[in-house]
């Protein structure tokens, strides 16, 4: 017995934007149904001892600590650059 009606099954077609022929429709009307008594099967597990999360696997920061150090000179730090003006690197105009 099908739990989605061919009603519901035009209607969610019609809210996905998808034109169905009738074999379409019986076809989508029993695996749809097939998902929702899935759905109910799993329901029924109990969870009261499983805490909320977002995600199965646990989540760790990979980010470094943010500690103050001393950074380059600015000397080095434009020791490659192709053109340099008062301690800044000098690049081309991208806006006119």
């Amino acid at each position: 017995m099908a739990k989605l009606s061919l009603q519901e099954v035009e209607t969610i077609a019609e809210l996905a934007k998808l034109t169905l022929t009738d074999e379409e429709k019986a076809t989508f009307q029993e695996q749809l149904s097939a998902i929702l008594e899935y759905a109910e099967i799993i329901q029924q597990v109990d969870t009261t001892h499983i805490l909320p999360t977002a995600s199965a696997l646990p989540i760790n920061n990979v980010m470094r600590l943010d500690e103050v150090m001393l950074s380059f000179p600015n000397e080095d730090a434009l020791l490659n650059a192709p053109s340099a003006t008062e301690g800044c690197f000098k690049v081309r105009a991208v806006l006119d």
